[in-house]
């Protein structure tokens, strides 16, 4: 701040400071309103295109210019209809917060300066997900404006329970964001640990809450993602039910939900909405795909390398006859093809809409039939691929599915260069791998290691509603009983 400007100022003096500011900002951004009363002056300034001028016209420049009486800082902070005013007499907190929407009042000769947050919040509507797909049960998804995605979650969980703390991260330019939980339910310890890493991330700005779910990671470097990120307020409010802790960013769509295993990327909440027999069926397949996106193609490269004996004598005819043209070895076709498909589907989500689903469908028919054309692959590899990549697909979340499509390309490699044994190899690095990595300090392969057979039902199956009446030990709650399982297996008719 400069030494030699302190209040009382004149307007005119104050008028030159904060112009002086901001001269490398054009004319028009800077409303800066000086207004007579009384033989007194108020300057009204703020930045144009950041205040709200319904609000400025009709709460406080229509009060302001009617009042009939001496105009002094402590009566119009009083008397104007507004909750968030205040006073200050530092200049530096006023440059700072006129860039955030704030409006400045000053009276000439006066001591403090009022001032109100009108800010024009620009916000798209709510909509309906476009990166989580949900047929069955809400299709209501978060929005930028943190304020609207919190009143959606207080609308979901309309309970006193329902704790959301604030933490302001950033040096630069602060971030609000949110620790969002259940106080009965939640793990105190998890709690705590989420809000101790938070606070202790020192960054100039923080970007969204994907960056923010990365600097708390309890693993850096690994390829799988120890927070489950979601924009669906339906999952967030779920999860949080079950004892897990949301964290929401300003400014980002998505949240993110700590503690979280392996097998949570395979959840969805359609799971609660359908049967629970139908429920079970689409999880076991969902975790049936999780080895054919990663192995079934350095399986394919393996055994044709260097145990084609391992083949039936029919099916080794058939792919004889269609690798017959083929001048490269499986591992050269094959990391081909996969590169293919990734080209693929990345140009596909990089599209518009209509014009991506039509690439990925059309190059897909057109590029894999012009290979096997051309003797570049054979006509069961492209099956082989197409197959792992639907596997891949059936991952309800979109951040572990990229996880299986980088592994795979190494699992080639290893298989093309060292067969069935490069392929153990590293099956064992990444069984070892998931085996050390922890989620907010909880092991990332719970319930199998360590092991919790009653949490089974939680995770690989889901049992009738009835039986659902206790929380996942793995997380540990604070309550594990939800409801009375007498009450809840009764058979309830009308007498007659």
């Amino acid at each position: 701040m400069d030494k030699d400007i302190k209040f009382p100022l004149k307007v005119e003096e104050l008028e030159s400071y904060i112009k002086s500011k901001f001269e490398n900002n054009s004319d028009e951004d800077l409303m800066f309103s000086i207004y007579h009363h009384q033989n007194k002056k108020i300057a009204v300034f703020g930045i144009r295109y950041l205040i709200d001028s319904n609000n400025l016209g009709s709460y406080l420049l229509s009060p302001l210019l009617e009042r009939q009486t001496t105009w002094t800082a402590d009566a119009l902070l009083n008397e104007l209809p507004f909750e968030n005013g205040s006073s200050t007499n530092n200049l530096d907190d006023i440059l700072d917060k006129i860039i955030l929407g704030f409006v400045y009042l000053y009276i000439e000769d006066e001591q403090n300066v009022i001032c109100y947050s009108l800010m024009q919040e620009e916000e798209r509507s709510l909509d309906k997900s476009e990166t989580e797909s949900v047929i069955i049960g809400p299709q209501l998804s978060f929005t930028e404006s943190l304020k609207t995605n919190l009143n959606v979650m207080r609308q979901i969980l309309p309970t006193a329970d329902l704790v959301i703390e604030k933490i302001m991260v950033g040096n630069a330019i602060p971030r609000e964001v949110r620790i969002i939980y259940l106080k009965s339910v939640a793990n105190k310890d998890d709690v705590n640990t989420m809000r101790q890493r938070i606070e202790e991330v020192d960054v100039e700005e923080l970007e969204d809450s994907t960056t923010l779910s990365q600097y708390i990671s309890d693993s850096t470097y690994s390829l799988f993602p120890q927070f489950y990120l979601t924009e669906l307020p339906a999952h967030l409010a779920y999860t949080i039910k079950e004892g897990k802790i949301g964290v929401m960013v300003e400014n980002s769509p998505n949240a993110f939900i700590g503690p979280s295993t392996f097998f949570s990327f395979f959840e969805t909440t359609e799971d609660t909405y359908l049967e629970w027999l139908q429920a079970t069926s689409l999880r076991i397949l969902r975790l049936v795909s999780i080895p054919l996106a990663l192995f079934l193609t350095p399986l394919y490269v393996a055994i044709l390398t260097y145990r084609y004996e391992l083949v039936p004598s029919d099916l080794i005819i058939t792919i004889g006859q269609s690798r017959a043209g083929v001048p490269f070895p499986p591992i050269i076709e094959a990391l081909l093809i996969e590169l293919m498909i990734e080209l693929l589907r990345e140009a596909g989500a990089r599209l518009p809409t209509k014009i991506g689903q039509t690439m990925g469908i059309v190059g897909g028919i057109v590029i894999g039939q012009a290979s096997v054309d051309a003797g570049l692959t054979s006509n069961v590899l492209i099956i082989i691929v197409a197959a792992s990549a639907l596997a891949s697909f059936t991952t309800p979340n979109y951040l572990i599915g990229t996880s299986f499509r980088v592994i795979r390309f190494p699992l080639i490699i290893l298989a093309g260069l060292y067969g069935l044994i490069g392929l153990t190899f590293g099956v064992c690095l990444l069984v070892i791998h998931l085996l050390t990595t922890e989620s907010l300090g909880r092991p990332y392969l719970a319930p199998l290691y360590p092991l919790r057979l009653q949490d089974f039902k939680r995770v690989f199956f889901r049992v009738p509603p009835s039986h659902n009446y206790r929380r996942a030990s793995m997380y540990r709650p604070r309550q594990h009983k939800r409801y009375s399982k007498q009450d809840a297996s009764k058979i309830r008719n009308i007498k007659k």
